[in-house]
């Protein structure tokens, strides 16, 4: 029945199309209209990039381009704008039309001004052949004319200095820079400026998001001197042998500006470069990956300005009439300039934007327009962000997209925790979690690296374990989710602003996503009727109560954080009508007592983080079927607690204190939950006694603080052949934490965890030995004492006030990895485990041994001299 109908409104189509003539064609054609109109802007670009080139090359020469190419070349900037917002709406045009005929008329007006559009870009294209692009100069002699630079890289002198001395280092034959543009053609005009002995030819190509080999091959040629319809005549194969047999003929330097994918040089027909050949090829690109698909493990990164260069730069802007034209806007100026993030391409257009304002309150005005909402600031949206959205459009996947969009819900200039972001992400459903949770983080970690490696975001450089978004990044984010300014209430972000009170929305149906974390709020006493809720953070306010109203009208929400309200009482019952909700993070939230009966209907939570609740009653948590990870460290936890955490059978990560050795005893018993702790702190035990540790697959940390255990012992799995342990006990754990553990006498136990990052000891008074070699020969198997070598990836090692320590291990150990070896208040210690090779591996990363006491340093035993001679050179004392 529904082919026949639309059979019969395809006829009454093609009927109207010859009643109307051209005037359906517009409606009819569009699809074919659009795709021509996006392959003509494509040949329009890659012209003005080779007509760009030309006219550079002849200003470095001296002479002046022509006025006529001036003006095409602003004619294409204009008209790649219009373009660019005319194809934004097309999909939602092409279902428009393909759902309903009464929606004809609006798209009969899309598809005309379509068409309008495809005839304009085709004239501009048509006018864009020029035999000459540059003259001799009108105004002054050619010597005396000044080579314009690129005004991206003003300000980066340093960043190209460094870049120059990478390039003429003879052992440089690919080199990739990725990040911000511009360096690249700075290179070309240093070249043009100052040629270098013995290199041939510099042949400089914009490639852009469009990889087109014949235009490469084009460009290429030009440069050589083959051009005219003999080479147009031939193919891409035939091009590739002709550029070939030149090339390997010169000594070349091929600059390819902006690539955003790997350029197959045998494809093109470029030789490649090698130290024998002299050639090389440098590239920049916005997406570290492209780098290592290049060949290239060591990349450059074409970093923000620095404060001094990005003010230099916006100064150069704004210009000094506009600047002292009163005595408040210099202080105004630096803020407006602050807000760019020393942006190169942000502080161009808002410079330029700002050089005609001179009066204080234009200059406030722009203070507060960049603050609240500036994707609103005049240039943003013609020149800023639809530049930056390119990266964003080059991602692959609309899941690695919704991460991404995501990472705006923060405060500017915030460093997001990377797990709080894979668990937002899980929850949200943007990751596939069918697979388990490992697969599921390794997935998010993965999107994570990839958003770093397109400069979408940072990692800190003090804590890998935290990105940060640029703010002009995050603008752009958030102009994308409004739906490009049309619906600002679909993503609410008001944080870190200082509110008292929630915002009002005119709208609350529209709102999609809402954070307003790290605030002041304190009450909360709305009704919004937010039906398509999916998404909201209040973390970080001083929220007392929460109105039962507040949460009735919200059966989309999915993500609640409402952690670090330490005021917080707790819910109301009508937390019940939360039905979708698979995320609820509370902790830090003193205020809570107890889990509330409301609470633990929340049949679809998967997440529930109550750490720090310090809460003296957990029970209940078994009603919650369908969890997967549960933090209730700094909580009590009881043996009924333990028991119903068995019950729970999704259960995958658990963060949890043992303050009893009832509790302790359950570890062993209870299988499900021990595969599943993550974090543990053992603590408060009074009595010496012995602690037996399963295999805990997925634990990662460690803490024993304040308690009389006085061994660890450790219950290994077997296999049913041999019967003999055949995996590490500890296979993740990473960061050991042990603290006045008056009654341990050795860690001998931590031979079963190889990947160990991090070991911190401190006042074990009874601790003689690290590691026993007696003790160490009774509990390994005689493969494992052939085979397990300790400390392999420790990364940071601290023994303080361990009076009683003689060794810790009783043999010189390669410590790979260790850069910081912290030795203090150990009076007994008198050989350290280290040998002339000892000692991180990392390139151009050393051992660093800090020392509290000079006068310990005169006890040391070394292991000969050249171990000694080594390490006096990277001792530091902490007074």
């Amino acid at each position: 029945m529904s082919g026949f109908v639309t059979s019969v409104l395809h006829q009454a189509f093609t009927h109207l199309c010859s009643c109307f003539g051209v005037e359906v064609n517009y409606v009819w054609n569009l699809e074919k209209n659009l795709a021509a109109l996006e392959d003509t802007m494509k040949v329009l670009r890659a012209r003005r990039a080779d007509v760009l080139t030309k006219v550079q090359r002849q200003e470095c020469e001296g002479l002046q381009r022509l006025n006529e190419v001036e003006v095409w070349l602003t004619s294409v900037e204009d008209i790649q704008n219009q373009v660019y917002e005319l194809l934004l709406p097309s999909r939602d045009e092409l279902e428009r039309l393909s759902l309903c005929t009464k929606n004809l008329s609006s798209s009969h007006s899309y598809g005309k001004r379509v068409l309008e559009m495809l005839k304009e870009v085709e004239d501009v294209q048509s006018k864009g052949v020029f035999g000459v692009v540059a003259g001799p100069p009108t105004n002054a002699r050619a010597e005396e004319v000044e080579m314009p630079l690129p005004p991206t890289i003003v300000g980066q002198e340093k960043m190209l200095e460094k870049a120059w001395k990478h390039l003429m280092d003879t052992g440089t034959e690919v080199m990739g820079l990725y990040g911000m543009g511009g360096v690249l053609e700075r290179i070309n005009i240093k070249f043009l400026e100052h040629p270098v002995d013995g290199v041939d030819i510099v042949i400089f190509v914009v490639v852009s998001n469009e990889l087109r080999v014949e235009i490469i091959q084009d460009v290429i040629a030009e440069n050589l001197g083959f051009r005219g319809e003999e080479w147009s005549r031939k193919t891409k194969r035939e091009k590739a042998l002709v550029l070939h047999t030149s090339l390997k003929k010169m000594r070349f330097v091929l600059l390819l500006d902006d690539i955003w994918k790997e350029v197959d040089l045998n494809e093109i027909g470029v030789p490649f470069p090698t130290r024998a050949n002299g050639c090389k090829v440098v590239f920049t690109t916005r997406f570290r990956e492209v780098c290592g698909q290049m060949g290239v493990d060591d990349p450059m990164e074409v970093e923000c300005l620095g404060s001094e260069e990005a003010w230099d730069l916006f100064r150069g802007k704004v210009g000094k009439i506009t600047l002292e034209s009163h005595p408040d806007i210099l202080e105004l100026a630096c803020q407006v300039a602050g807000k760019c993030r020393g942006l190169p391409l942000a502080l161009n257009i808002i410079g330029e934007t700002m050089a005609s304002k001179r009066t204080v309150e234009e200059w406030e005005r722009a203070v507060e327009t960049l603050a609240s909402s500036a994707a609103e600031f005049p240039g943003m949206k013609d020149h800023i962000l639809p530049i930056l959205k390119y990266s964003y459009d080059s991602l692959k996947g609309a899941h690695v997209k919704s991460c991404f969009l995501y990472c705006a819900l923060f405060p500017e200039d915030f460093a997001i925790e990377k797990e709080k972001l894979v668990d937002y992400w899980i929850c949200e459903r943007f990751i596939d979690e069918k697979q388990g949770i490992k697969k599921a983080r390794n997935q998010a970690y993965v999107i994570i690296g990839t958003l770093v490696e397109a400069c979408l975001l940072t990692e800190e450089e003090e804590d890998k374990s935290k990105v940060k978004m640029h703010d002009v990044v995050r603008e752009m984010v958030l102009w994308i989710t409004s739906d490009f300014g049309k619906d600002k209430e679909r993503c609410v972000v008001k944080a870190g602003l200082g509110l008292s009170e929630v915002p009002t929305v005119e709208n609350w149906t529209s709102v999609r996503r809402m954070s307003l974390m790290e605030n002041k709020i304190e009450n909360i006493s709305e009704s919004p009727n937010c039906l398509e809720l999916t998404t909201l953070l209040f973390q970080k306010n001083e929220i007392v109560n929460i109105s039962g109203e507040f949460f009735k009208f919200m059966p989309r929400l999915v993500v609640l954080d409402l952690s670090h309200n330490r005021l917080f009482r707790g819910f109301p019952v009508e937390i019940s009508k939360l039905v979708s909700l698979r995320y609820l993070d509370l902790s830090g939230s003193r205020g809570i007592q107890r889990l509330f009966a409301s609470l633990l209907e929340l049949k679809k939570l998967i997440y529930l983080n109550l750490e720090g609740t310090g809460l003296t009653d957990v029970a209940g948590n078994s009603n919650l079927s369908s969890l997967r990870t549960l933090r209730l460290l700094a909580n009590s936890c009881s043996v009924n607690v333990m028991e119903e955490l068995q019950l729970l059978e999704h259960l995958e990560v658990v963060t949890i204190d043992i303050r009893s050795i009832l509790v302790a005893d359950q570890l062993v018993k209870a299988y499900r939950v021990a595969n599943a702790i993550q974090e543990i702190s053992i603590c408060y035990f009074k009595k010496e006694l012995v602690l037996t540790l399963p295999d805990m697959a997925v634990l990662s940390t460690l803490e024993m603080h304040i308690c009389g255990i006085e061994e660890v012992n450790v219950k290994r799995s077997t296999s049913s052949l041999n019967k003999s342990p055949i995996t590490p006990s500890f296979p993740n754990l990473s960061t050991v934490h042990l603290f006045d553990c008056y009654g341990l006498k050795d860690l001998t136990w931590l031979l079963f965890a190889p990947n160990l990052k991090v070991l911190k000891v401190d006042s074990l008074t009874h601790v003689e030995d690290l590691i026993s070699k007696e003790k160490a020969a009774n509990i390994l198997t005689e493969e494992e004492a052939c085979t397990i070598i300790p400390f392999r990836k420790l990364e940071h090692l601290k023994v303080g006030s361990l009076r009683q320590l003689k060794s810790i291990y009783w043999s010189p150990l390669p410590f790979p990895r260790l850069r910081k070896f912290s030795i203090q208040m150990c009076p007994n210690l008198r050989k350290l485990p280290l040998d002339s090779k000892s000692g991180s591996s990392i390139a151009g990363e050393e051992l660093v041994i800090h020392i509290g006491e000079r006068y310990w340093m005169d006890t040391v035993e070394w292991e000969d001299e050249a171990t000694k001679e080594r390490f006096l050179r990277s001792i530091r004392y902490y007074c």
